[in-house]
């Protein structure tokens, strides 16, 4: 592929993007109850909107319609015929070399015809082929590598203007967490996490940085908490989890397998379970009571963390303003200690 080609290739990924965000603004405009990530997955049913994620308050008895969003790829594949399957799976497979194409192209490079590639979408949960196209965007952000993200960087130019477009892709990633975040979400998530017998934080890999930042920053308010970053320490810690306990489960792209497999145990337990990822086809929107989306997009080989970091910060801000008097009484004495601590250096 040429530089030309891989510039326009980009062109077109960064307006498709936009698109779902705009979308996703739009969505907040109409209805300001819902987090907006949600209502652009939502589908009207007699002039209800049905959100397509499992909401906080909706009860345990509650009958809930099947939602795109908590059905996996396997059981999509499992609604299909065999030979179906086969014709779909390139495409899920290397969903990046067909996000792109319109239906005739896609049903050209399959080898099929579009009529029987928009069967196939609809079986498969899809109620059109823009939104298996929406599914097949996703399903390349979870897939992406390091090695992707770096052949996504501008190809042309300095070191300077590398930088500036990494720059640039941090403030995307803020902006985006802005657009969709529902603040009285969060302000509910810290009273709950105050009303837990026990918060038990989850994530491996790098994700562990950020596990360790909360735990952290939880401790100074004085919370039970404790973090498992560890397969072994997932395992035992979810263990003895109940009703009464919080579980907030951190990680990003295909889902880490601990930090999955950790929280669906969790929330057989009856535990609240509360999911950071990065998309809404993530396994961690699946087993979660409520779950975020911070985009972690970068033009490196690593992820960013910009904006999981940022909605951290923001519960940790609603977990201090959730009990202000006792925070300022705790905060008094720490004080004193980063005053006069011993783990301060003197010169």
């Amino acid at each position: 592929m040429t530089r030309c080609q891989v510039k326009k290739e980009k062109t077109i990924r960064d307006e498709l993007v936009r698109n779902i965000r705009y979308t996703s603004a739009r969505w907040q405009e109409m209805a300001p109850g819902v987090s907006a990530f949600q209502r652009w997955r939502g589908r009207t049913k007699r002039g209800t909107l049905v959100p397509c994620c499992r909401m906080a308050n909706r009860g345990k008895n509650e009958k809930r319609p099947i939602v795109v969003s908590q059905i996996s790829q396997t059981e999509r594949l499992a609604r299909l015929s065999p030979r179906r399957r086969e014709i779909i799976r390139p495409a899920l497979e290397d969903p990046r070399q067909f996000v792109l194409l319109s239906v005739r192209d896609l049903a050209k490079k399959l080898g099929t015809d579009p009529a029987t590639t928009v069967r196939i979408a609809r079986a498969m949960a899809f109620e059109s082929y823009k939104e298996f196209q929406m599914y097949l965007h996703e399903l390349s952000v979870v897939r992406a590598t390091s090695l992707d993200t770096m052949r996504s960087a501008p190809v042309d130019g300095s070191a300077t203007s590398l930088l500036q477009a990494s720059l640039d892709q941090e403030l995307k990633n803020l902006r985006a967490l802005y657009n969709v975040l529902d603040l009285k979400r969060v302000a509910a998530v810290a009273k709950r996490v105050w009303k837990a017998r026990r918060v038990v934080i989850l994530g491996g890999d790098v994700a562990a940085s950020l596990v360790a930042y909360l735990e952290y920053s939880l401790r100074v308010l004085g919370l039970p908490v404790s973090s498992a970053t560890m397969p072994g320490m997932a395992v035992h810690t979810v263990r003895s989890l109940g009703k009464n306990d919080v579980v907030i489960a951190i990680s990003f792209r295909r889902g880490l397998r601990m930090t999955v497999e950790g929280l669906e145990q969790a929330r057989k337990q009856g535990a609240y379970c509360i999911g950071i990822t990065d998309t809404y086809i993530s396994p961690i929107t699946r087993f979660a009571n409520e779950f975020y989306l911070a985009s972690v997009d970068s033009l490196s080989f690593s992820a960013s963390y910009t904006a999981p970091m940022a909605l951290l910060n923001l519960l940790l801000v609603a977990c201090a303003e959730d009990r202000h008097l006792h925070t300022l009484e705790l905060m008094k004495k720490v004080d004193e200690e980063q005053r006069r601590g011993f783990r301060w250096y003197e010169a």
